[in-house]
């Protein structure tokens, strides 16, 4: 409040608003940035572009099978587990798409189907996929 020069002593009563407009800008500003730090990248996979020609004789899932005996099968293809590394990196190393389907039978240990993924994603699998598990 103050008082005007030219008034006869009557109070003036305008409101000063610059405070406000400071604390709004200010809190503006502060969103803004935590809007643009709270933006988080999301990874998609998108399909690679076709080009009409196929691989003959590729199948297109690759499927582990975690046999009840504590043998391996790609595909239907027995495998011992010294031999899984070098044919995951036989099957995907000329592939684009990394995608592995895991069906354990459920006498398996968990610590057994650990061990195999870990043994995929060192030969370069990217994505694994779980398969319902049959049996019991």
């Amino acid at each position: 409040m103050s008082m005007s020069a030219g008034d006869t002593g009557g109070v003036n009563s305008d409101i000063n608003v610059t405070p406000m407009i400071d604390v709004l800008l200010v809190l503006l500003i502060i969103f803004m940035i935590v809007q643009a730090l709270k933006r988080a990248a999301i990874d998609i996979q998108i399909p690679p572009v076709d080009t009409g020609a196929q691989v003959p004789n590729v199948t297109l899932q690759i499927v582990l099978q975690l046999m009840a005996d504590g043998s391996y099968a790609i595909n239907g293809t027995p495998y011992s587990k010294p031999q899984l590394e070098q044919a995951f990196h036989t099957i995907y190393d000329p592939r684009p798409a990394k995608l592995l389907f895991v069906k354990p039978d459920a006498s398996r240990r968990y610590g057994d189907l650990i061990e195999a993924i870990d043994i995929a994603r060192g030969a370069g699998v990217q994505v694994v996929g779980f398969t319902p598990i049959e049996g019991n």
